[in-house]
């Protein structure tokens, strides 16, 4: 079975390198210290520290291995400079609701590292999907929990 592909930039990638490096260099040591210490309060059956910091080992190594995954199925997005006006992965796309006109812009990344906080939206959100394949001047209608909205797409690069 073929592992999913995880779409990112070369800077989100980068970033995944860094957490792995950070997790396994200092987020590692920290945690067996802690394992140490708890050991020394006595009897494990009942050390809520021991169990803290065990189950603390096993989150920090469940995530070394999902960043390690994440990175070796990589797909890193690449701008070929063709079709600059389309909506692609990788690109930013600026657009305004209408009829109101509240403008927003976004970078459509893979899901690995979306973060609408820093303007970053997954290709498989549904603002994404609706946007994907579009042009500048496009009217595209993007299904929103709160329901639909339209929106026209006034920049993409």
């Amino acid at each position: 079975m073929a592992e999913e592909k995880h779409y990112m930039t070369l800077e989100g990638k980068e970033k995944l390198e860094k957490e792995v490096e950070y997790l396994k260099t200092e987020r590692r040591k920290e945690v067996v210290e802690r394992i140490k210490v708890a050991r020394d309060f006595g009897d494990l059956s009942e050390n809520s520290e021991y169990d803290s910091a065990k189950e603390e080992q096993a989150f920090v190594e469940g995530r070394i291995i999902q960043l390690e995954k994440m990175i070796r199925n990589a797909e890193i997005i690449e701008d070929d400079g063709t079709n600059s006006n389309i909506v692609t992965l990788g690109k930013n796309v600026k657009f305004k609701e209408l009829p109101d006109g509240d403008e927003e812009s976004y970078q459509i990344v893979g899901r690995a590292e979306a973060d609408p906080i820093e303007g970053k939206i997954s290709n498989d959100s549904p603002m994404a999907q609706s946007l994907l394949g579009k042009t500048i001047g496009d009217k595209v209608s993007v299904q929103t929990p709160g329901g639909d909205m339209e929106v026209e797409i006034l920049e993409v690069n």
